[in-house]
């Protein structure tokens, strides 16, 4: 049995709608699960781009959580209440603004809240949304973040166009001339993570959201930096034959040079060591993992999933990892 989590591979019908009003509204509150005495932590889910909060395929895979590890409360996050909304807010939006309303949503959640910490698992650029929750604000306190083909080094391409698709090529050409206008910044959520190796003084100038909380410009934010190593463990998994996600190593941190066709892994990189984020500190304690997992972008087995869950969210991992 598998589980494909939806990834929308085309934003630019949505182009038109970039300049329409998200307006945030409080989350629904799930209730809490019947066993008050569970032991596992709460899990919290932000899920990819072109999905949503109440997504057959999402709420599955957090059935399966609690079939893992007996007990378990998810909190699906959501930034609208009506699915659809929440969906479009995955393409359009301010991410400043998105991340600040899930710190206020998870910090006056009536369970979330009373929580001694909680666990995290983010789909595709939920992931990076999830690190920015816990370098900005981190309360209720995340104990381990796992990530599934996140783009933590953004994505130089929005679109992996074909050969003889000239109508994607367009667009494509279109969304990077203009990728660094406040306009785009400010509204298109990709765009707030796109990073091109070859352009780095217009990212770092620019960029809404990666420059920021990869700690890449000069000034270094020390917060980000103690808030990720209060991690118990950090755990990246890439897919092996991810297309959707370019380049895919970015699941792992690292930089990809399509001119030389080079893959830079972390470790080589100055965020690793000048330790901007604490990536190596964490490294030093053990508690950095990279992962593979075999198959196209978001294509998850339930083997792969109840691993993960058994490996990293127990009860007994929690009090493993706490030791």
């Amino acid at each position: 049995m598998a589980w494909i989590i939806k990834h929308s591979r085309s934003i630019f019908a949505l182009i038109s709608l970039a300049s329409a009003a998200i307006v945030p509204q409080k989350p629904l509150v799930a209730a809490p699960h019947e066993h008050s005495t569970a032991k596992p932590l709460p899990l919290v889910v932000w899920h990819g781009l072109g999905d949503n909060y109440k997504a057959d395929g999402l709420r599955s895979i957090g059935s399966l959580a609690n079939s893992t590890n007996p007990g378990t409360y998810t909190y699906f996050i959501r930034l609208d209440k009506d699915p659809s909304s929440d969906r479009t807010a995955t393409f359009l939006g301010n991410l400043t603004e998105q991340v600040q309303q899930v710190c206020h949503d998870l910090r006056t959640h009536p369970t979330l809240s009373r929580a001694p910490a909680i666990n995290a698992l983010g789909f595709s650029q939920g992931g990076q949304f999830l690190r920015a929750y816990i370098q900005r604000c981190n309360n209720p306190p995340v104990h381990t973040l796992i990530t599934f083909g996140s783009q933590h080094n953004g994505i130089s391409e929005f679109q992996n166009c074909g050969d003889n698709d000239w109508v994607c090529k367009s667009w494509d050409g279109y969304l990077k001339r203009n990728t660094w206008t406040n306009f785009v910044q400010s509204r298109l959520v990709p765009a707030q993570y796109y990073r091109n190796p070859e352009d780095l003084e217009g990212y770092l100038e620019n960029s809404n959201f990666l420059a920021d909380i990869n700690n890449e410009r000069e000034a270094k934010n020390a917060t980000y930096k103690e808030n990720l190593k209060n991690l118990r463990r950090f755990v990246m998994y890439m897919f092996s034959e991810d297309t959707t996600v370019v380049p895919k190593e970015s699941a792992h941190f690292a930089e990809y040079n399509q001119t030389s066709d080079e893959v830079t892994k972390l470790k080589d990189r100055m965020i690793y060591k000048e330790d901007w984020l604490g990536l190596k500190w964490l490294d030093a304690k053990e508690r950095l993992e990279f992962k593979i997992a075999e198959g196209g972008h978001m294509q998850l087995s339930e083997e792969l999933l109840k691993d993960a869950f058994r490996r990293y969210f127990s009860a007994n991992a929690a009090r493993e990892d706490s030791n």
